[in-house]
């Protein structure tokens, strides 16, 4: 999916729609790109002179790229983060850096999805993470 096809899984838009591209690749594992530009608004100030792209963004990136996996529940529903666990950071994302995730869905219970999250910059890990996220009924 490019920018636009992911705009009708996930309500993101504008600054906030963070990542390129994501595919499903099999009934709970999917793909994603953020190509990272040095233009992004979060990297402003997070560093003057020496940006990197915060731990935080790459979180979100994760769970926007795994939104996929559930797309046709989306449609009628909203993802709705519920926790973030386990994350660690192991190398910085940086400016020219495509940003390339992998996430997995490992469970769920109702409406609550559970994710593995890895993303990665020339096949190197730069950050996993564990996190839910709730489907709430779009009104």
């Amino acid at each position: 999916m490019n920018k636009e096809e992911l705009k009708n899984v996930i309500p993101h838009r504008n600054s906030m729609l963070l990542i390129d591209e994501a595919t499903k690749t099999g009934d709970t594992t999917c793909e994603g790109k953020k190509y990272i530009t040095g233009d992004e608004w979060f990297l402003d100030g997070h560093f003057p002179g020496n940006p990197v792209v915060p731990g935080v963004i790459l979180c979100e990136m994760m769970a926007q790229a795994s939104a996929v996996i559930i797309a046709e529940k989306s449609a009628v529903s909203i993802p709705f983060f519920a926790e973030i666990q386990k994350a660690k950071f192991k190398n910085k994302v940086l400016p020219g850096d495509t940003f390339e995730i992998q996430c997995e869905l490992t469970r769920n219970r109702g409406n609550f999805y559970f994710i593995k999250g890895k993303g990665y910059v020339d096949g190197k890990l730069c950050v996993s993470a564990e996190f839910s996220f709730a489907l709430i009924e779009r009104v």
